[in-house]
């Protein structure tokens, strides 16, 4: 399954890095980031996570909540945030349930390998739970400017 600019957004319940439930119907009324990344602490996944940390306030002011969500455990989310200050949400999918619901659980290669694994992409969502827009070419180091521009 996948889905496209226009449909509802798959709500989804899991855990954030401290462990409590998150709900994507919880932001209902909020604009909403939810960006999808393959793993925490890695080259790529931090620049992008530090890009959204360093201009967090610039979201919020645009008024965006940012969630992160990756297969990675509630433990790995709560090293990552901390060892880089996050100030947002990282989501626990380690049923990869999320992942499957949005059609970003899906066979990469690197090194002429084939295996499953998380594609990096961001949906913009309304406050009334519609995608509005979908950025797949992300780039890590400047993906806050993308989403605001």
């Amino acid at each position: 399954m996948s889905v496209a600019i226009g449909d509802p957004a798959p709500d989804f319940s899991s855990t954030d890095q401290q462990g409590k439930p998150v709900k994507l119907s919880d932001y209902r009324g909020k604009k909403v980031v939810l960006y999808f990344y393959p793993k925490d602490d890695t080259p790529g996944c931090t620049a992008q996570a530090c890009s959204l940390r360093d201009n967090h306030a610039n979201l919020r002011d645009a008024g965006y909540e940012v969630l992160g969500v990756s297969t990675d455990d509630q433990k790995s989310h709560q090293k990552f945030a901390t060892k880089y200050d996050l100030p947002f949400t990282l989501v626990a999918d380690t049923d990869k349930s999320i992942v499957e619901a949005y059609g970003m659980w899906q066979e990469k290669s690197m090194y002429g390998r084939s295996y499953m694994g998380t594609v990096r992409t961001t949906f913009i969502i309304d406050a009334n739970g519609i995608i509005t827009d979908i950025i797949g070419k992300v780039d890590t180091k400047k993906h806050a400017e993308q989403i605001l521009k």
